[in-house]
């Protein structure tokens, strides 16, 4: 069985523990922090388990070029890279105001730290889990630095092959046991033919001592459900309050309707996901009683014959006589009653049937 953990106070993930559904507002927020918190209350009121945003020291984050290229997307919020990412940028007494607020609401509340700065942020901040972003899943300085910290992990894999999924898992094994893996493809939206959800399965022969889960960028929800009844263990999507505002990830993005659906949905298949053992259940005997087979006799059976296999049937009968999976075992005995055409044949007419042998 997988290997469990607290990822939040109270809140364990792995084997038979629910799925931990991470609502994913980024920066969806358009820069304005009374947008934030109602997506952190319509992600509370849909059901999922933890809010979460993304947080940068743009400085650290990214060169000053970078910064300064000219950015005239439809998307942008300013004129250069930089200005665009400032203006949705949340400065620290903001993240406090946002955490605060889903303390009050009920919801668990982290970021993804974007640079090395951030995550000591956020450290400070005291974040139940760090989520690493797929950007820096191959950055090895930052993994071990953040492993260190010796809060729980949620590590994605966009953009990643299983070779580099490997050395991750090594190196934040080394420091920190807490952690999972997201199987994630980097697009927005995300094509179902690039979802490629039989990496949860290789994921969980790769790693199988840790949970696995499920960063998806499709539209709609089936494809994370279907996530779920594969084994995944934390399901992230990205949230919305209107996918027609501006920004490159709300085409990708789940409305408050889509994100109580997901979480309605995924409740319903872990119920049905229910047991390993397979046994006819209680709900199953009404079924059972009225139209389960059992063994009748072919032909008159006579008080003394050894019962051949050719002298039996198996049908609807009533009373019930012995199980049709247990034909077999009735060949070769003997019967103690004159047994007629068509009757049930009961374990009471059939000499030593089901009786131990003697030692």
């Amino acid at each position: 069985m997988p290997l469990t953990f607290e990822l939040c106070p109270g809140r364990t993930i792995g084997g038979d523990h629910p799925c931990f559904i991470i609502a994913e507002i980024g920066q969806n927020h358009q820069g304005d922090v009374e947008i934030a918190k109602k997506m952190i209350k319509m992600a509370k009121d849909c059901g999922a388990d933890c809010a979460k945003f993304q947080k940068s020291e743009l400085e650290y984050k990214f060169s000053k070029r970078a910064l300064e290229r000219p950015y005239d997307s439809k998307n942008s919020w300013g004129k250069t890279y930089g200005e665009h990412k400032r203006h949705l940028e949340f400065s620290h007494e903001q993240y406090r105001e946002l955490q605060k607020y889903a303390t009050e609401v009920g919801i668990f509340f982290t970021a993804s730290g974007m640079d090395e700065m951030a995550v000591e942020f956020l450290h400070k901040l005291n974040v139940p889990f760090f989520k690493v972003g797929s950007g820096d899943t191959n950055n090895f300085p930052y993994l071990e630095k953040t492993a260190k910290k010796g809060r729980p992990m949620v590590v994605s894999s966009g953009m990643q092959s299983m070779e580099t999924m490997r050395q991750v898992y090594k190196t934040v094994k080394k420091h920190n046991e807490n952690f999972a893996i997201l199987q994630c493809t980097s697009a927005y939206p995300l094509e179902p033919e690039n979802v490629n959800l039989r990496v949860i399965t290789e994921y969980q022969k790769e790693f199988p001592d840790i949970p696995i889960g499920y960063s998806g960028h499709e539209s709609g929800i089936n494809i994370s459900v279907a996530a779920v009844a594969l084994g995944a263990k934390v399901i992230e999507r990205h949230i919305t309050l209107d996918k027609t505002w501006k920004g490159s990830d709300h085409a990708a993005s789940l409305e408050p309707s889509e994100l109580t659906e997901l979480v309605c949905s995924i409740r319903l298949v872990e119920r049905a996901l229910g047991s390993r053992v397979k046994r006819m259940l209680p709900c199953e005997k009404p079924c059972h009683d009225k139209l389960g087979k059992s063994v009748v006799a072919k032909v008159k059976i006579p008080k003394g014959t050894v019962l051949t296999l050719d002298m039996l049937a198996v049908k609807v009968a009533e009373p019930m006589g012995v199980a049709a999976q247990d034909i077999f075992r009735l060949v070769g005995k003997t019967v103690v009653e004159d047994v007629e055409e068509d009757e049930s044949v009961t374990p009471e007419v059939v000499d030593s049937y089901g009786k131990k042998a003697k030692c």
